[in-house]
């Protein structure tokens, strides 16, 4: 096989992974394709993973499709339960274990891996990280019939799975060593604000300490923190942050850094080898959200379908998925210059960053605020033009 009539291999079945195929087969509909995946392939939204408990959803009721259904579907090859062990840019090949499979163009969309907890103790196996689909069944029965869970971790994903168990009837704490909650995405009024709906749902915080040892204590497990405090729950989330998957990129050569550098066309620094998603480092930004990858895949479609094509990223807000306060924020860029102007009205809160000119770089709204985002995202400048 050439690599003419090589297939275009994508690494990943999960949004960007779907997404890029769904696009590029509008595109090139008679083009060789193999979907190459860890999982078992099932087609899902993982932003839906943080409101399953709500829901009352379980594992297969969130799949939209299985691995059989979108092969078909989608007119592709998919391998799943199957790990890439190797990449060979020079030959333009994958391996699996000994097998080898070419490619005409190789597509990194494995996205993201959870950065574990380091913590003391024999109770590490009643720690969970919620990344996938398989994770959240994995969780689900480990919950089953209990009632406390600790969350570590009060960033988005702490702060979304606080939210949605809570919801699910369970008993809530949550530890993190910040002052505020959502540090990265909210100013500390538009925080105090999540905070205080979630503890209107019975969720406990622990701000400021760090949970350094977690050991068995009969049917439970109790975790000891900095500040000297003992907490017990029944099951413990890891909700401590993400990362791009980089192990194979750096041992096929690939440029990377934060993750894998990619241009603005999403090519990595060897020939016919692109990256997208929560895996990318686009001119030095890694984009973790929906929005980016959403963009992402339909101008990666386009350059493997011929149509060489730039990305191009305009205002993309976050929505947090905390409906007893909702949360839509567009953070000003790393390195802004400028000063949050905020308002507050109990949980509703409307936080704008502006320059010395008056220039708004950022917002953060709340509650019934948030109706007021699409007046502001007319103000906001694109992220990357």
């Amino acid at each position: 096989m050439s690599t003419q009539t090589a297939p275009v291999v994508v690494i990943g079945t999960g949004l960007a992974g779907y997404n890029l195929v769904k696009e590029l087969r509008k595109l090139a509909p008679e083009q060789p394709i193999l979907m190459i995946t860890a999982d078992d392939g099932r087609n899902y939204s993982k932003p839906m993973l943080s409101t399953g408990f709500g829901k009352n959803k379980s594992a297969d009721e969130l799949a939209m499709g299985s691995a059989g259904e979108m092969a078909e579907q989608l007119n592709i090859v998919i391998r799943t339960n199957t790990r890439v062990t190797h990449i060979d840019p020079a030959a333009h090949r994958v391996f699996i274990g000994e097998e080898p499979v070419e490619y005409s163009k190789l597509v990194l969309a494995w996205g993201a891996e959870v950065i574990r907890a380091r913590v003391e103790g024999d109770a590490g196996d009643s720690i969970y990280s919620i990344n996938d689909l398989e994770d959240y069944a994995r969780f689900r029965a480990a919950a089953e019939g209990r009632k406390k869970v600790l969350i570590m971790g009060a960033g988005l994903i702490g702060a979304e799975y606080a939210n949605d168990m809570a919801a699910g009837g369970f008993d809530i704490d949550v530890v993190a060593p910040c002052e505020h909650l959502l540090p990265s995405l909210l100013p500390p009024q538009a925080a105090d604000a999540v905070q205080a709906g979630l503890e209107g749902l019975g969720v406990r915080f622990h701000l400021g300490p760090l949970v350094t040892r977690i050991v068995r204590s009969g049917d439970q497990v109790e975790a000891s923190l900095t500040n000297g405090e003992t907490l017990t729950a029944d099951v413990v989330v890891s909700a401590i942050g993400l990362r791009p998957r980089l192990d194979l990129a750096v041992k096929a050569g690939l440029q990377v850094n934060h993750g894998v550098m990619v241009n603005r066309r999403l090519e990595t620094s060897e020939a016919d080898i692109y990256a997208l998603g929560d895996c990318a480092e686009i001119e030095g930004r890694v984009l973790l959200y929906v929005l980016p990858l959403m963009a992402s895949a339909r101008a990666l479609a386009k350059t493997l379908a011929g149509e060489p094509t730039d990305v191009s990223f305009g205002v993309m807000p976050v929505t947090v998925k905390t409906p007893v306060v909702p949360v839509v924020v567009s953070p000003p860029a790393p390195g802004s210059a400028g000063q949050w102007q905020v308002e507050c009205d109990g949980v509703d809160v409307q936080a704008e960053f502006r320059d010395e000119n008056g220039h708004l770089l950022g917002y953060a709204l709340t509650g019934a605020r948030v109706m007021n985002k699409v007046a502001l995202n007319k103000e906001l400048p694109a992220v990357m033009p």
